[in-house]
């Protein structure tokens, strides 16, 4: 009997994904962003061929893809190296080089819309005002360029322009949690949301005519909801709301005259169709756990782009309005069986204060667990872990750690108070949480306290820092990922476009000093005397290297063992193959290290 080995790390990241796509306006072309190659291109798919093929070389992710009405071309965006500096490009539908449409070195680009004549650009960019971003229509055409906004007190983007550009909406964003929303005529903007001193937030813009915008708000509410805003009367109507559901997306179908809705509460997504003529609402069956991104065309065909915590994003088209799907990629973990992944138990405990928090709980098979849990605290922090796939997840898994995730105070999807806790409180409630999370394993059975390890990255990162300075005594070993290390000099390092919202989000340097000192991971040097790794993206421009410098070399100057790696090509994530194996081959050899079997 021939026998195969387990699974090793290479296998479980080299399941590919769809980071993004786009669908030609005659449906016979899909463009892709996916990472076929190790590195992320655009790749075309044929829908009736149904095998890709390369359009781009650059080995960028692309931070959009935008298929022109005409079908002459698409724009895309791409960075470099995770630098986050995006740059607008064109490339023709067959692929090849790429056409620079709107590129300056060192600036970032914000694509809002393209006119239905291909002809006109809408987008919003650090340049010239790098703290609250300008807004600007470029004629690809001719080359002339107008300015339609200057953005002050607060960052503002783009987010609508009306079908016949009469008219656009925009954002001014304040913080996650508290944004308002601006039509623009020719001559005066007006708010979309009635007068008040409560923060709220208005996302998900879309112009069903020159007249009428539909919006998702969580104005005077803690879930959000569908409103309509109407152009010429200045009426704000609330339109629909569902108990307990936080609606995150909306599509249009202009042939259908229905809003498609994503909803969620919680680590799942729900998909509702919302007929406009009347009201009704009724839930559409979906073959993902977490959607992505919905295409709706002409003909009202529906491409959905999705993922479950044991399948990576495919593709998926309906078309009977969502009656019935069919997968058109097909990404899977090469090598190993579906039933073989683990799907997460969705557990619920009180915190220290009793305030409910949820989590998820992947747990190692029995005949294969080696007795070890990972406590992950999320990034964000306004963010939230979820039904989603992670290789690092089901590779682990595998290998016999299990995974402890939960939503502590600040995650979203649980309503806008909720999500709030954070602000202002970056190290305490959190912190709690996932410490009480730990204890209350502890106590059910699903954890031994000599037995667990902690792992974050980005705001989880941070916590893993700050867990460790605090309560070391729980970790056997820790690993951050691009974490802040210093509240302080991670304030006045991020994006210059973040800065405004920062004295709500974190706290102001000096009216907070106690409370930042209190809460910065460095603090607690003396108490991070457990094994640790440190990874850090050097081109990461939301938590620079400096953050990770500056504790690993304060902890190697305090005599304590870690280990640090720097990717020289790579910003706050992990773009490309080779370095997502290396990394997460370095964490097993790493926790392996440090546990007792």
């Amino acid at each position: 009997m021939i026998q195969f080995e387990k699974p090793n790390v290479t296998q479980f990241f080299q399941s590919l994904t769809v980071s993004d796509f786009s669908v030609s306006p005659d449906e016979k072309q899909i463009v892709l962003s996916t990472n076929l190659n190790g590195h992320f291109n655009l790749w075309g798919m044929d829908v009736e061929k149904k095998f890709p093929y390369p359009m781009t070389f650059n080995n960028q992710a692309s931070d959009f893809i935008s298929y022109s009405k005409t079908g002459e071309f698409l724009l895309v965006g791409f960075d470099k190296d995770g630098d986050e500096n995006s740059q607008i490009y064109a490339i023709a539908p067959e692929g090849g080089s790429l056409v620079p449409i709107r590129n300056i070195e060192g600036e970032r680009h914000f694509y809002a819309h393209l006119s239905e004549d291909g002809r006109r650009l809408y987008y919003s960019t650090t340049a010239g005002n790098a703290k609250y971003l300008n807004s600007l229509v470029y004629d690809i055409e001719n080359g002339n360029e107008k300015l339609l906004l200057e953005g002050c007190v607060a960052p503002s983007h783009i987010a609508a322009v009306s079908p016949e550009e009469k008219s656009f909406v925009f954002i001014k964003q304040f913080g996650n949690t508290y944004s308002l929303a601006y039509v623009q005529g020719d001559v005066e903007s007006v708010l979309l949301t009635p007068p008040t001193d409560k923060q709220h937030t208005v996302s998900e813009i879309i112009y069903t005519s020159e007249n009428e915008i539909y919006f998702l708000t969580n104005y005077d509410d803690d879930f959000s909801y569908l409103a309509k805003f109407d152009i010429q009367s200045k009426q704000f109507t609330k339109l629909f709301q569902l108990e307990k559901e936080d609606f995150t997306s909306i599509y249009y179908s202009k042939k259908e005259q229905i809003l498609y809705i994503v909803g969620s509460y919680g680590v799942a997504d729900r998909l509702y169709r919302y007929i406009v003529a009347d009201g009704k609402c009724e839930k559409v069956e979906i073959p993902v756990d977490i959607i992505e991104k919905v295409v709706i065309m002409p003909s009202g065909h529906l491409y959905l782009l999705g993922k479950t915590a044991t399948k990576p994003n495919n593709i998926f088209i309906s078309k009977e309005m969502g009656s019935s799907w069919l997968e058109i990629t097909h990404y899977r973990v090469p090598g190993v069986r579906d039933e073989d992944l683990i799907g997460p138990e969705v557990l619920s405990y009180p915190s220290f204060d009793g305030l409910e928090i949820e989590a998820l709980l992947f747990k190692a098979k029995e005949e294969n667990s080696n007795g070890y849990v990972i406590l992950w605290p999320h990034g964000g922090p306004q963010s939230i872990e979820r039904k989603s796939f992670r290789a690092m997840f089901q590779f682990l898994v595998n290998q016999g750690y299990s995974i402890f995730a939960p939503n502590f105070r600040g995650s979203s999807n649980y309503g806008l108070n909720f999500m709030k806790m954070v602000e202002g409180d970056w190290g305490h409630g959190p912190r709690l949480d996932n410490i009480t999370g730990v204890e209350w394993l502890i106590k059910k059975g699903y954890a031994d306290r000599d037995k667990i390890l902690l792992l974050g990255g980005s705001y989880g990162g941070y916590m893993a820092l700050l867990l460790h300075g605090r309560h070391a005594d729980y970790f056997n070993a820790v690993v951050d990922i691009f974490g802040p290390s210093n509240l302080f000099s991670f304030i006045e390092s991020v994006p210059e476009f973040w800065s405004s919202f920062m004295k709500q989000w974190i706290g102001d340097p000096e009216t907070d000093k106690e409370r930042l000192t209190a809460d910065s991971p460095i603090t607690y040097l003396d108490g991070m005397t457990k094994p640790m790794l440190v990874i850090q993206g050097a081109n990461d421009p939301r938590v620079v290297q400096k953050e990770s410098d500056q504790i690993v070399a304060a902890l190697k100057g305090n005599g304590q063992e870690v280990d640090y790696i720097v990717l020289e090509d790579e910003g706050h994530g992990f773009t490309k193959k080779a370095n997502e194996i290396y990394v997460y081959e370095k964490i097993l050899e790493f926790f392996n290290a440090h546990i007792m079997l």
